[in-house]
């Protein structure tokens, strides 16, 4: 039996499952007899990602690119949320409601949360927006990881942080279900968009099985059970569209700034 998973967007894990399970139907109605009775949930996402009987997964486009070449990209989900157009995606820059008034300049010196250096939503779109502000290859004052986007939205909220780029599905998720982790907080600006989070299986999944599972992908959006995921279509997105995000990473470097943590800090 091979390995699913669908960690990315499980604001509500109740709503995962639930889709899971009839994409799970879909799947086997169609000839797919590997697929996995249950849902996946590792700790360790890189080496799942990296597994030869993984059939399905979602993962991020940065890891995409800069790490996970054997892959086989099933296509992208497309989301009703604000800042979405088509299978493209952005980060809102969220701030304290103090803060408002403020462009992205204006948080030159101050601190950054984010939720971890692999991150094109929280880090790399970031990092190739404050790039042109840096100055000797620093913008921020101070960057933490936070380990996910719902803890980075705490730091801003509790003055532990000032700023946080936030993906918009995750944003949108919050703001239906968990309002309180966006109380305090306002949006000052976004990142550019694109491709959405890419859908993975194994190198090793056949011809056949890929078809499979696009086929299945593209039915379960139709399905009521798609729209508290806020999943609205499916692509079958080629990887060379991701190649936006390891140009955003180029366009960081070519202004000095390899990483968004200040050299201060990483002697501390």
């Amino acid at each position: 039996m091979m390995l699913m998973s669908l960690p990315m967007y499980a604001v509500s894990r109740a709503d995962v499952e639930a889709f899971a399970g009839v994409l799970r139907q879909k799947l086997r109605q169609l000839g797919l007899a590997s697929t996995p009775d249950r849902l996946n949930w590792p700790q360790d996402l890189f080496s799942h990602w990296q597994a030869p009987d993984l059939l399905l997964s979602q993962t991020c486009g940065f890891p995409l690119m800069e790490s996970l070449p054997q892959v086989q990209l099933v296509g992208t989900f497309s989301y009703h949320a604000p800042g979405c157009d088509g299978f493209r995606y952005r980060s809102f820059l969220l701030a304290r409601e103090e803060d408002a008034g403020l462009h992205l300049a204006g948080f030159r010196h101050r601190r950054l949360a984010f939720n971890s250096t692999d991150s094109q939503s929280g880090y790399n779109s970031l990092r190739a927006l404050v790039a042109p502000l840096a100055k000797d290859g620093a913008f921020f004052s101070r960057a933490t990881a936070t380990g996910s986007h719902r803890e980075s939205l705490h730091y801003v909220q509790q003055n532990l942080a000032d700023l946080a780029a936030i993906d918009c599905v995750t944003l949108e998720l919050l703001r239906r279900s968990e309002p309180r982790s966006l109380s305090g907080l306002a949006v000052i600006g976004q990142t550019a968009a694109v491709p959405g989070l890419p859908l993975i299986t194994s190198r090793e999944t056949s011809a056949e099985d890929l078809a499979i599972l696009r086929q299945a992908l593209h039915d379960i959006v139709d399905e009521p059970i798609s729209h508290p995921l806020l999943i609205e279509g499916f692509t079958e997105v080629p990887r060379q569209a991701y190649r936006v995000i390891s140009q955003m990473k180029a366009l960081a470097q070519a202004f000095g700034v390899s990483e968004l943590m200040p050299a201060l800090q990483k002697t501390t």
